[in-house]
């Protein structure tokens, strides 16, 4: 099998590109277009974004010609553009998953709710659908990946994504017949689960990142989320709920993740964790029972064993995404996607105090976060997944700071896309969560 490189050489010297279209110009989108641009045998050739200077921006940033931008929001219009060699700016959505010029779709909107209508419309209209939205695939990947593979197109997370780049060393090791013990990431700032968009402010500014992004970052939720699509991937659970958060450096990982009788700080194998201290790498505990195969780790200074640490000290986020758009599209293979269906769950907890009546924002916002479970445990105490969460969602009664937030904790004030695909989801797997949500008229 070529590499991607030679694929994508081969593909432009015939004359031919996979033509892409990405859905949300904010700073994921921007570099990716800017990225694409570079390649060979692949082009962004229609964006959306409810901003439509966003899209204009990201196009001109990457050095499309302003006189090759083609603002419309009308099919036929856009396919001719697309044709005569120019690129689309648009505001709607389903122009992109619909345009029959576009080969794969991105969602790179970062919004549960729109991930998962844009993934929904992309597997009906026959494309490969890329996500940058991990906390879409964690709520309706399982029953999305089922209709993908059902229409015979590609549903996949992201190459850069830290949970693309951790599935690269779970892949690459269990290949090779090694146990894998353990699968994990670094964590770039101390867990504050307190911090909300005016907590983080001042340092979003510092870094000119969405305030709200930050939060996410800092109160544990991305974290969650990111090591629940680990587990939806490859069986592997939390060793306890929430994960233990343990410190230390990169040669500390083998010792941390022996068994706790055998000196270690861990009560399972087959776990997903995280770790303050080794960001923004991500990790995989491996292990041989042959003796030979340990006698060569330990000559290739891997370590003294029985665990050795396969360490990626990077992850290029989604200026790493056309790897995966390129798989699609050559080998109809995902990066990263709920092959073992829905494992664990990145559920619903109070921030703070919150009264009946109350509605719940969003991710990073001031009222919740995520907190991961083995999905038996969520489903037994009717929690409510965090991707379920907008300002559609109220409160029936007051939750303490720290409890979880459970299906019978809440209202839908308006009916959303993700709570129509979960409750799919859970019908079609059979699974016993609560289908009577009431939806207020």
């Amino acid at each position: 099998m070529l590499g991607i490189n030679r694929k994508l050489e081969e593909l432009d010297k015939q004359g031919k590109t996979i033509q892409v279209g990405v859905i949300g110009a904010g700073q994921m989108g921007r570099g990716m277009i800017s990225q694409i641009e570079k390649m060979l045998g692949m082009r962004v050739v229609i964006t959306a974004d409810i901003q439509i200077d966003n899209v204009k921006n990201a196009y001109l940033k990457s050095g499309v010609d302003s006189n090759d931008i083609i603002e419309t929001n009308d099919g036929q219009e856009a396919a001719q553009a697309v044709k005569s060699g120019k690129v689309v700016a648009t505001t709607e959505a389903q122009l992109v998953t619909s345009l029959p010029e576009v080969h794969v779709v991105v969602d790179a909107t970062g919004v549960p709710n729109i991930g998962a209508k844009i993934a929904w419309d992309a597997i009906l209209n026959k494309k490969h659908i890329v996500m940058l939205n991990v906390e879409a695939d964690v709520t309706v990947g399982p029953l999305l990946k089922k209709m993908a593979d059902a229409s015979g197109v590609v549903y996949t997370g992201t190459a850069g994504d830290e949970p693309g780049a951790i599935m690269e060393l779970y892949d690459f090791a269990d290949a090779l017949g090694f146990e894998v013990v353990a699968l994990g990431k670094g964590k770039n700032n101390p867990l504050n689960r307190d911090a909300n968009p005016d907590t983080a402010a001042e340092e979003a500014a510092r870094k000119g990142a969405s305030p709200k992004m930050l939060a996410s970052f800092q109160d544990g939720t991305k974290t969650m989320v990111e090591m629940t699509a680990v587990a939806n991937a490859t069986g592997f659970l939390p060793d306890v709920p929430g994960m233990h958060g343990f410190v230390g450096g990169v040669s500390d990982l083998p010792e941390i993740f022996r068994l706790k009788e055998e000196g270690g700080q861990v009560s399972n194998k087959k776990i997903v964790e995280y770790i303050n201290g080794v960001a923004p790498g991500v990790f995989a505990i491996i292990a041989s029972e042959k003796e030979e195969v340990n006698h060569e780790m330990q000559y290739l200074s891997m370590g003294k064993g029985p665990n050795y640490v396969l360490y990626r000290p990077y992850h290029l986020t989604s200026l790493e995404t056309p790897i995966s758009i390129a798989r699609a599209f050559f080998y109809n293979e995902a990066t990263i996607a709920p092959w073992k269906g829905l494992q664990a769950e990145t559920v619903t907890v109070a921030k703070t105090d919150l009264e009946e009546g109350q509605f719940l924002d969003s991710i990073g916002g001031f009222t919740v976060y995520g907190h991961i479970l083995a999905a038996t445990e969520a489903q037994n105490l009717k929690a409510l997944p965090l991707g379920l969460v907008d300002r559609n969602v109220q409160l029936k009664r007051a939750v303490k700071k720290g409890d979880i937030i459970t299906y019978d904790d809440v209202v839908q004030t308006q009916d959303s896309t993700i709570w129509r695909l979960r409750k799919m989801q859970d019908e079609t797997f059979q699974v016993n969560a609560p289908q009577d949500v009431p939806v207020k008229a």
